[in-house]
C-alpha cells in the first residue's frame, strides 16, 4: 500500500481512533486511553506514532520511554507496546511500516528497542513478523505482568503472558 502516512499523534485524533476500534467491536481502546496516550505524548512521556491509509486512520504503535519491564527501564530502552493495525487494513504492510518508523524514533535515544509479544495463538503473526524484523528474545524468558514465571509455575494462557524481545539499532 503505497498511499500511507505516518505522523506523530494529536489530540484530534483520539476520537477517531476510539470510533475506529468501537466499529470493530474493540472496547478496550477508548476515547479515553488513546486520550491519555495523547497527554502521554505531549508530556514526551511516550510516543505515539498513528498510520493513515488514502486519509483514513488505519492503526498506530506506542513507544513507552520508561518501561515498567526492568531489564529495559534499568537500561534506559524504549519498549514498542500496542502496535495494532485494523484488521480490514492488515497484510498491506502497514504494521512494518509503524514499527520501522518507531525504530526510527527511538534510535536517536538508544542503541536497542524492546517489544512484548504474547504467545497465545491470536498473536501468531505478530511473534512472525518480529523475528523477521529482526528481533530476538532477550533471554530473561516469559512474564506475567511484568513478572517472571518460574519453572514449573501455571499460568493462563492470555494477553498478559507475553516473551520480551529486543533489536540492535543502527548506532547513535
Amino acid at each position: 500500500m503505497s498511499d500511507v502516512t505516518i505522523r506523530g499523534m494529536v489530540p484530534e485524533d483520539a476520537s477517531v481512533m476510539a470510533a475506529a476500534f468501537s466499529a470493530i467491536g474493540w472496547a478496550s481502546k477508548t476515547v479515553e486511553l488513546f486520550t491519555r496516550y495523547s497527554q502521554e505524548h505531549t508530556a514526551d512521556a511516550r510516543h505515539v506514532l498513528v498510520a493513515f491509509a488514502a486519509d483514513e486512520f488505519a492503526g498506530y504503535v506506542t513507544i513507552n520511554w520508561k518501561s515498567e519491564y526492568q531489564p529495559l527501564a534499568g537500561a534506559s530502552i524504549g519498549e514498542l507496546q500496542d502496535l495494532n493495525v485494523l484488521p480490514s487494513l492488515r497484510r498491506h504492510g502497514i504494521a512494518t511500516r509503524l514499527l520501522e518508523a518507531a525504530e526510527a524514533a527511538v534510535s536517536r535515544r538508544s542503541r536497542k528497542v524492546g517489544i512484548a509479544v504474547g504467545l497465545h495463538p491470536g498473536y501468531n503473526a505478530a511473534q512472525r513478523m518480529y523475528v523477521l524484523c529482526g528481533y530476538v528474545p532477550d533471554g530473561n524468558g516469559v512474564t506475567v505482568g511484568n513478572e517472571f514465571v518460574q519453572e514449573g509455575q501455571t499460568v493462563t494462557m492470555d494477553d498478559d503472558v507475553v516473551l520480551h524481545l529486543v533489536k540492535d539499532l543502527a548506532p547513535l
